[in-house]
């Protein structure tokens, strides 16, 4: 755990009482604030008080007895509506924050020699997958990474810091909304597409909040962007032009005069005098597809940044193993394997698996995002057969209409059974993907639980018989 210290004596809520906001709690009473914690599920209420917190309804509290509100990022700040929450806590002049606020007041209250290098990783997507590449790419090279964030553990419920450590994290953009005064070391914005835009009140609040990974670097410190969308690469050619800190732009999609590029599977390194050729990307098992080139393209900056040498580097990328639930093969049976791809939880996300796989049976649905599917319509013919579920079902079915054949099964178990039987009678080689293009709150509390649904029902087929199956 990571204490956070500065509110010593001083009455601090905490408002949603899961992964992070329990490490928040926790890390406020060791640094010795008074936690006032409140949630409106009852089941997070009672884990809270058998940790010994004082529950508290911030509906009925004294909020001019309150310092800060440290919110779960998952509660609206803005839009559609700020959570009543919010409103309380403005009306009494009371800041709103969130664990990395913390965290980072932490570090900035350290000592210089124990304070930590962190780097911070945010985009519509790539984030988990570069996120775990570097940690793993450090610790293979020896050094002490710890991960976490939006993926993982809750920052604060991190090992302390000391200064030879380098933290990262995966930030999403309502913890940036939230954040005010990370100073990372390293900060990678990899993408821009639009999402979450009921959340941000439209594409320009969305890309505010993603730009604030960058808000507080300076001179000494490293910027890495990817190009390859419209939104980055203005912003790359912003805070060049502000030449406040080094920055080192990356592309899956062209060479460049400097920057960290992946073309055809190759990266290349054209941030020195010459350009290195640094890795085959196609023996990375893990990081297939161009979207994943750029996730690499990202890590290796970042790894050099913090003092890598390009050897370790080159051998973190190929040795990855691979993240859970972004194209994780979870089974296979006879010719037929099962790639789990739950994070997949928009339908940019799911483009990046679907255009990996020539011909692929799909499992998708859930709670729809703006958009739905429709953006896909390109990649329709690469679908053996659709497998529909949840919220989204009869919407996507009417997207795929005429176009790609489907069929509407409720839920991941019965979709998985339905899809295995086609895949198998086809006699082919065969991929079932699930790649929901939706978030997961209409059947799951979030998509890692998803995704273990995904595996325990293909784990499910390993385990009984097989019709027709000898041996």
């Amino acid at each position: 755990m990571i204490p956070v210290r500065g509110f010593e004596d001083q009455r601090v809520a905490v408002f949603g009482l899961a992964r992070s906001g329990l490490a928040s709690a926790r890390a406020l009473r060791a640094g010795g604030a008074v936690v006032v914690a409140w949630d409106e599920n009852p089941e997070a209420r009672a884990a809270a008080a058998a940790e010994g917190f004082e529950l508290t309804d911030l509906r009925t509290a004294d909020w001019s007895s309150l310092v800060s509100l440290v919110l779960s990022p998952g509660v609206p700040l803005t839009h559609p509506e700020p959570h009543w929450t919010v409103k309380l806590a403005k009306a009494a002049g009371v800041e709103i924050i969130g664990d990395i606020e913390l965290f980072a007041r932490a570090i900035n209250a350290a000592p210089i020699h124990k304070r930590p290098k962190v780097v911070a990783i945010t985009g519509t997507n790539g984030k988990s997958t570069t996120t775990a590449l570097l940690g793993h790419m450090l610790t293979a090279a020896g050094r002490d990474a710890r991960i976490g964030g939006n993926i993982g553990l809750g920052v604060l419920g991190l090992e302390d810091m000391h200064g030879g450590a380098v933290y990262v994290f995966e930030l999403s953009s309502y913890q940036l909304d939230l954040t005010f005064s990370l100073k990372p070391d390293v900060a990678i914005l990899l993408n821009i597409t639009p999402d979450h835009l009921d959340r941000h009140g439209g594409m320009e609040g969305y890309v505010a909040a993603k730009r604030r990974v960058l808000l507080n670097q300076g001179v000494g410190d490293t910027a890495v962007i990817g190009v390859d969308d419209a939104a980055c690469q203005q912003i790359c050619t912003e805070i060049t032009a502000a030449n406040r800190r080094t920055t080192w732009p990356i592309s899956a999609r062209k060479a460049m005069g400097r920057g960290v590029y992946a073309l055809q599977g190759v990266l290349y390194d054209a941030t020195g005098d010459r350009v290195i050729e640094v890795a085959d990307l196609l023996r990375a098992r893990s990081l297939p597809g161009r979207h994943n080139w750029q996730n690499a393209a990202a890590a290796y900056a970042a790894a050099r940044a913090l003092g890598l040498s390009v050897e370790d580097a080159a051998t973190g990328l190929v040795t990855f193993p691979g993240l859970v639930h972004r194209m994780e093969t979870v089974g296979e049976i006879e010719t037929v394997r099962f790639v789990n791809d739950s994070k997949a939880t928009n339908a940019d996300a799911a483009r990046q698996a679907m255009s990996s796989y020539p011909r692929f049976y799909w499992i998708a649905g859930g709670r729809a995002k703006a958009g739905g599917i429709e953006p896909l319509e390109d990649l329709f013919p690469r679908i053996a057969k659709a497998y529909l579920v949840g919220e989204a079902a009869e919407d996507f079915a009417k997207t795929l209409d005429g176009k790609a054949p489907y069929r509407l099964t409720d839920t991941i178990e019965a979709a998985v059974a339905a899809a295995f039987a086609d895949a198998r009678a086809s006699g082919e080689p065969a991929i079932v993907l699930l790649s929901p293009a939706c978030a997961s709150f209409d059947q799951f509390p979030d998509f890692e639980v998803r995704g273990e649904a995904f595996r325990s029902a293909v784990h499910g087929l390993l385990q009984r018989p097989l019709k027709g199956a000898t041996g």
